[in-house]
């Protein structure tokens, strides 16, 4: 039989296929090894940079990353982060999103355990550049103001923007931005006072 032909023959064809698969599958699984770590460790530095935006370094001594749970919200698994200082559970951390004019917008709250805000940052949002953006620290000071206030401050009529005669500013011709905003936070602080219980028990790292 001549070489052309073996070449021609279906299960010459199958096993070299099948080779030519096992080589790409090696070459995969073993760019996979290399870069698994570096990801991983990117990953968890990101998130560390994040959660610096809204929590005081001295309000912790414990690996957030390591104090970690799972709390049941609108029906789906939220993951949440405990922050602990000499075993006492100074606050917690955990993602939140706002429904914005453009779509979703992705945030990291950190609350303390008095129930006040700690810090709020807008980590992913498609609001209108030069007018719904304003909720990115880098542009405008505006997210920071949240920053100490709790379900009683302001009182809860309160809890609006300015337009809808609540205490928060908006931006000029950008209301559904902020006023989405508000009202998040606002539920979120609502989550934590319903499952304060859960968020203060001290969780196994």
């Amino acid at each position: 039989m001549t070489l052309n032909a073996i070449k021609n023959r279906l299960d010459y064809q199958g096993a070299l296929l099948g080779l030519v698969v096992l080589a790409t599958c090696a070459a995969l699984a073993f760019a996979y090894q290399l870069t698994r770590e570096p990801i991983r460790a990117a990953l968890e530095n990101d998130l560390l940079q994040n959660f610096s935006q809204v929590i005081d370094d001295s309000l912790y001594d414990n690996d957030l990353l390591t104090s970690k749970a799972e709390i049941e919200r609108n029906g789906k698994p939220l993951t949440w982060y405990q922050a602990r200082k000499e075993g006492e559970v100074t606050a917690v951390i955990f993602p939140i999103t706002a429904v914005g004019y453009a779509g979703n917008i992705e945030m990291l709250l950190a609350i303390k355990a008095n129930g006040e805000i700690s810090g709020v940052r807008v980590l992913v949002h498609r609001e209108t550049p030069g007018l719904g953006d304003k909720i990115e620290v880098s542009r405008d000071p505006w997210i920071t103001g949240f920053s100490g206030k709790s379900l009683d401050n302001p009182q809860p009529e309160n809890w609006g923007v300015k337009k809808d005669g609540g205490e928060f500013d908006q931006f000029t011709g950008a209301t559904i931005t902020p006023r989405a905003i508000v009202q998040e936070i606002h539920r979120s602080l609502e989550f934590f006072a319903a499952n304060r219980d859960t968020f203060l028990e001290v969780q196994d790292d």
